[in-house]
């Protein structure tokens, strides 16, 4: 009798431990170009490291906005079909992996309804907010499901909140692995979402000084510079042409030599946080290693959205050490954090909606050459698709009172694998007034509420090349694509299925904040 309880422990134990712990790190307003192994001039050894190890992705699209990507990454739907902030027809990845036997957990910025633990997750710290003060944070900071009062100083160090994110993430493997005979070895998912660099542009002074004078170029000269090892990676081919600089972006010549110093001074501050970020990604990594479950864990990375273009600066006195400043960038940084791409944030052009994303898994999963990269397109959606197909859990119909819509996404297994996946038709983008829809290699998208612009990203992913005029029979025909879907899968209401406008909406993003410009 011992010998058959103890034979069954023992696949109990092997079986529990053929899945492998997942992490998926989400970066929040990171340009696709922001990265070291994505063509940036900011260090990050960390991430290229794991690139290097792993699958470089260069279509992977995000929802172009903080909470509606964090929506679409947890439950495999688009925003609006999952409901929403409030996720009333969706399900979270927690959800779905805990009755999987799954240990679930959460650190960073939440940014919908509610909080992490009413959605699956056994244990979260982070802030509800879409964005806080990195050396004060605000009274959204939770653990556990019970407020959280920041303190001035963790772990014997000053509160910076990329740091206590990774302090928790790891204090709370550490937590779980001292359960880990009791619970079978159950692997565990983190959710690691990390605030930076989303504006307030802040950082500790000496990350900061470490890029002093590291920008004097300026954003014409160093997005030519990313565009080219961009192309001699073999990250993008060369026949995509850097987008031209936007007519809103001032030449960075024809700026006053007290204009290039303010800029310098803010993009020092983004570098320095992008920077902590990844120094923040080898911490964890490292306390993978040290516990001797780094082989057995798939870490996925990617960022929310493109770069941000909005500036909202407030206190330009102050330095960006100083918790009461509150500096942001606005499109002359974005436009080099999206190289090669087009627009922002919001946009559904490529600038808003294309993501790094990097992968690094077990042998049996990540079966890609080390340091290969991918051009399938893929999306936010395909986390919880892939997430259920390592996990062998079972997509739920209804959660408690919700309904849960029909999942949305495909794994991302077989390109892990190497193979060929069978391709999204079509990829579905909204946010607000902007549009777009992909499939195939051919595309439309409206911004603002514009007119419809067609491209053929095979040939021209910057979207230079507008064959609207000459596929008109086209554009309808995907046009009324995107109203299906608009309609019956994302719910969009009436106002926001509006036809678009027969022009070009002009591009708007606020007052300068250049020395002599008024608010």
């Amino acid at each position: 009798m011992r010998v058959i309880v103890l034979s069954l422990l023992l696949s109990i134990w092997a079986n529990a431990q053929e899945k492998p712990n997942i992490i998926i790190i989400m970066a929040d307003d990171l340009g696709f170009s922001d990265l070291g192994c994505y063509g940036s001039e900011i260090r990050t050894p960390n991430l290229d490291a794991l690139a290097k190890e792993g699958l470089r992705f260069t279509q992977f699209y995000n929802t172009a906005k903080c909470h509606s990507s964090r929506v679409s990454l947890l439950t495999g739907l688009y925003c609006d079909q999952a409901g929403g902030a409030s996720l009333s027809r969706g399900a979270s990845i927690a959800e779905v992996l805990k009755p999987a036997n799954y240990h679930t957990m959460m650190v960073g910025k939440w940014h919908l309804s509610k909080q992490p633990t009413d959605f699956g997750f056994d244990r979260y710290w982070g802030h509800l907010s879409g964005a806080t003060n990195f050396f004060t944070g605000d009274n959204t900071f939770r653990l556990d499901g019970k407020p959280w009062k920041v303190p001035t100083t963790h772990k014997g160090k000053p509160f910076y909140t990329t740091n206590v994110i990774t302090d928790y993430a790891l204090d709370f493997i550490d937590h779980h692995w001292s359960l880990k005979e009791r619970e079978n070895r159950a692997p565990f998912f983190l959710y690691c979402a990390y605030n930076a660099p989303h504006y307030p542009l802040q950082a500790p002074k000496s990350e900061v000084e470490k890029y002093k004078d590291k920008f004097v170029k300026g954003w014409d000269v160093l997005r030519r510079e990313r565009h080219e090892k961009q192309i001699e990676s073999g990250l993008l081919p060369a026949k995509w042409p850097l987008s031209p600089r936007a007519t809103h972006i001032p030449a960075w010549e024809s700026l006053s030599p007290e204009a290039k110093q303010w800029e310098q001074d803010r993009m020092e501050v983004y570098a320095a946080m992008v920077d902590v970020l990844d120094q923040n990604v080898g911490r964890l990594i490292a306390h993978l290693k040290k516990k001797g479950i780094y082989d057995n864990t798939l870490i996925m990375f990617c960022s929310d959205n493109g770069a941000c273009p909005f500036e909202r600066t407030r206190g330009k006195e102050l330095k960006p050490w100083d918790p009461k400043s509150y500096w942001c960038y606005d499109v002359g940084w974005a436009s080099l954090g999206n190289t090669p791409f087009r627009l922002y944030k919001q946009n559904q052009h490529e600038g808003g909606i294309s993501s790094p994303m990097i992968v690094r898994g077990p042998k049996s999963l990540l079966k890609t050459k080390p340091g290969s990269i991918t051009r399938q397109p893929s999306h936010l959606i395909d986390f919880m698709a892939t997430c259920i197909e390592i996990s062998d859990a079972s997509y739920p119909t209804k959660i408690g009172n919700r309904m849960i819509d029909p999942l949305q996404g495909k794994s991302l297994l077989p390109i892990f694998a190497g193979q060929e996946r069978e391709a999204h038709n079509p990829l579905y983008f909204h946010f607000s007034k902007d549009r777009a829809l992909r499939s195939g290699d051919w595309k439309i998208a409206s911004a603002k509420m514009g007119r419809w612009e067609l491209y053929n990203l095979s040939e021209d992913r910057t979207e230079l090349t507008d064959l609207s005029a000459k596929h008109p029979k086209r554009v309808k025909k995907m046009v009324a694509q995107w109203r299906e879907i608009a309609k019956t899968k994302d719910r969009l209401p009436k106002n926001q299925l509006k036809a678009v406008k027969n022009t070009l909406t002009p591009q708007k993003f606020g007052i300068r904040s250049d020395p002599g410009a008024t608010k």
